[in-house]
Order: C-alpha cells, then sequence, then structure tokens
C-alpha cells in the first residue's frame, strides 16, 4: 500500500507540470504580434498606364535599286565599290562608247550641211521674188498703158509679160517649199544630234539619290549590257541603298488597328547595339489581309549617323490605349477572376488579411487599373497569396515592385 501511494503523487505532479507548461505557451502566443508572419505588400497608387504592344521586324532601306546603264558600253573608269557613300548626281562610272562617237560626229555633219541647205534655198527665195517683182512690174505697167492707149501695145506683147509674170510667181511658191522642206530636214537633224547627245550623256553614270553601295557587279573593263529589259540583277553596275533614313515593315493584329495613327512616335529597340531609337509610324496600307488578319503598317527610323545597318533586328512598342492619373497595383498583387474582375488580399488598420474584389481597366506588362474596389494608399499583399489565411495577422513590410523581381 505504502509503495503504490508514493507512485501516484509523482505522477500527478508530472502530468500537472506538462498541463502547466502547455497553458504557458498558448498565453505568450496569444498576447505578443512578434511571431506574426512577415508580409510583403505595395501601395494602391496613382499612375499614368500606357498598353504597348510590341513586335519584332526588321530593318529595311527606304529605297534600294540596282544601277543600270541606260546605253551598252564599256567601263572606263569606275569611280566606286563595296560600302563608298555618295551623294544624288556623283559619278558612279564612265562608259566607252566608240560606235555613239561616231554617230555624233555624223549628226554634226549632218546639222552642218542642212544649215547649208537652209541657207541656200533662203538664197534661191529671194531670188525667186525678184525675179518675180520684176515681172509683176513689167506685165502690171503693159497691162495700164493698154487701157489707156491701146493702139501702142500689142497683144502679144500682154500676154508675153502676163506669162511671165505667172511663172515667176510659181518659181516663188516652187522657192518657199524648198526653203520649209530644208528647215524641217535641219530641225531633224538637231534632233537626232540632241538625241545621240542624250545618249552618249548616258555614258556618265550617276547616282540617283544619296545611298551606300551595298554590291559592285562590274569592275573597269566590263561591258554594261544597256538596261532596258528585264534582265538579271548581275547586269547591273551595282546596287545603291539609301540607309540614312530606315523603314520597319510591321504586320500590325486587326484587334490593334483601331490604335494606329499616322504621325505617332514609337520606340524601336535594338538589342544588337543596346539602344532604343525614336522611330515614327508614317504609312499603313489601310486594308486588312485576309490571309493573316494584319495590317501593312511602316514606320520610320531616321539614320544620321548609320548606326544602324538594314537587316538588323528591332522590337518595335507600338502605344495602344491610354489612361492618365488612375490607381494602380503591380499585376502580381491581383488575382485575375475573368474579364475585368479580380480580387486582392489587403491589410486592415488591425494588421490582418481581408480579401476585397475589384474591378480592373487597363493592364500593361507591369501594372493594372484598379477602377473600384480599393482606395489609395491601401495595402495590399505583393506576390503568392495562397501561403496566407483570411483573418490572420501579418506583419506588413512596404516594398517596391523591382526588388521581387
Amino acid at each position: 500500500m505504502n509503495s503504490k501511494s508514493c507512485k501516484y503523487p509523482v505522477l500527478l505532479l508530472a502530468v500537472a507540470g506538462l498541463l502547466g507548461g502547455c497553458g504557458g505557451t498558448n498565453k505568450s502566443n496569444a498576447s505578443g504580434v512578434t511571431n506574426a508572419p512577415r508580409v510583403a505588400v505595395v501601395k494602391v497608387t496613382r499612375q499614368d498606364l500606357t498598353s504597348k504592344l510590341e513586335i519584332a521586324s526588321e530593318f529595311q532601306p527606304f529605297q534600294e535599286i540596282d544601277v543600270y546603264a541606260k546605253v551598252s558600253g564599256y567601263i572606263k573608269k569606275l569611280y566606286v565599290d563595296w560600302g563608298t557613300h555618295v551623294k544624288q548626281g556623283q559619278l558612279l562610272a564612265v562608259l566607252e562608247i566608240p560606235e555613239l562617237q561616231q554617230q555624233l560626229a555624223q549628226d554634226e555633219a549632218a546639222v552642218r550641211r542642212s544649215e547649208q541647205d537652209v541657207e541656200r534655198y533662203r538664197e534661191e527665195l529671194g531670188r525667186a521674188q525678184s525675179a518675180y517683182s520684176v515681172a509683176h512690174v513689167s506685165f502690171t505697167r503693159l497691162a495700164d498703158v493698154q487701157k489707156s492707149r491701146p493702139e501702142l501695145v500689142a497683144q502679144q506683147d500682154i500676154d508675153v509679160a502676163q506669162g511671165k509674170d505667172l511663172e515667176a510667181s510659181a518659181a516663188v511658191s516652187g522657192a518657199k517649199d524648198a526653203l520649209a522642206g530644208a528647215e524641217q530636214a535641219a530641225i531633224a537633224s538637231k534632233a537626232a544630234l540632241e538625241k545621240d547627245r542624250a545618249m552618249f550623256a548616258y555614258a556618265r553614270m550617276t547616282a540617283p539619290f544619296d545611298g551606300v553601295v551595298t554590291q559592285i557587279n562590274a569592275y573597269t573593263g566590263a561591258l554594261l549590257p544597256a538596261g532596258t529589259g528585264s534582265g538579271k540583277s548581275d547586269s547591273a553596275l551595282c546596287r545603291l541603298s539609301q540607309n540614312d533614313l530606315l523603314r520597319l515593315v510591321i504586320p500590325i493584329p486587326e484587334r490593334a488597328v483601331p490604335d494606329i495613327h499616322v504621325g505617332e512616335d514609337v520606340s524601336v529597340n535594338v538589342s544588337a547595339l543596346k539602344k532604343t531609337f525614336t522611330g515614327k509610324i508614317v504609312r499603313f496600307s489601310d486594308q486588312i489581309d485576309s490571309g493573316t488578319r494584319t495590317m501593312h503598317t511602316e514606320v520610320n527610323v531616321p539614320n544620321p549617323q548609320f548606326e544602324l545597318v538594314p537587316g538588323m533586328y528591332a522590337s518595335v512598342q507600338l502605344p495602344l490605349h491610354t489612361v492618365g492619373n488612375v490607381l494602380t497595383l503591380p499585376v502580381q498583387a491581383v488575382q485575375s477572376e475573368g474579364e475585368g474582375r479580380g480580387s486582392v488580399l489587403a491589410v486592415n488598420l488591425s494588421n490582418q488579411l481581408e480579401r476585397k474584389d475589384v474591378s480592373l481597366g487597363l493592364q500593361t506588362a507591369n501594372r493594372v487599373e484598379i477602377v473600384s474596389g480599393l482606395a489609395e494608399n491601401e495595402l495590399v499583399v505583393y506576390g503568392e497569396q495562397g501561403q496566407y489565411r483570411l483573418g490572420e495577422r501579418v506583419e506588413p513590410k512596404l516594398v517596391e515592385p523591382s526588388e521581387m523581381e
């Protein structure tokens, strides 16, 4: 009996000690907030939001052509090579065309001969007009005498004088016709000379615009055919590209077409150069392609220092919708629940978590517009929300979204 009675008090004391220890721990946790989990939160702030459409494209020269010879000839002198920068009107090459030089000599001789013919026919016309004047005066005098004194002039003399008058008049008409023919021949010969001179001027090949020679197809001594047909590009002297102004061709999706306007500035990021340039929307087709459901749109990018090279890839950011001074949150702080709806975990004045439904507006890559459901400067949990319980007391820590990325 005594041994059993000694064991029970020891057991009771042990149980009482355990119960007392457990009750002390609960009390400590319930009274203090020091064990509340630390939570990253962000403030609801007002900002301007702009949604952007990012599309990759490839730089193209503003204009690019193959430079052909207008007349066939051998390259006598070449003034350009790969990569040569030229100005409009600058000499690219000079062609040697000996047969055209001979043709010019013949044309000049034909012009001189036709001018001499004109002078000769003018002199003949003068002589014919003089002869006609004498014959006409003689006939007129005899006719007047016959009217006043018929017995003094024989009818035969009158008839002879009249015949000479008519003959001289016909000679004048013939001389005039001959002179007109000679003048027309002179005009034709001069036109032929000017034509051949113009053709010979094509022996000097010049740049039609400011650009860069990106390809050479022929060198000194090579024969260049006249570029009058649809031949291959290797029959051209060179390829010329205007690179001080480049263009980007962008296929705009159908949904973004209403937001694209000519004259708007766009941001052009070139990863190869690690630089961002400013471009301008200059034109679009104003028609949606039925196969791709996109609209052909072009952006011009000035390139005065020739930093950009055609063929480089660029990322174009096109501004779409813009809203100003609206309540916003980082997208990581909002749980989307469908079109225009979402929810957040807000921290109230007692540092407890509560769920709030919000209406969403414009969303960008980083932030979303809060149309209703929250007020400015309210604190909202940033990041993963599934690890927290509604009503749970927390210790908020204000962070910047960039710190959590």
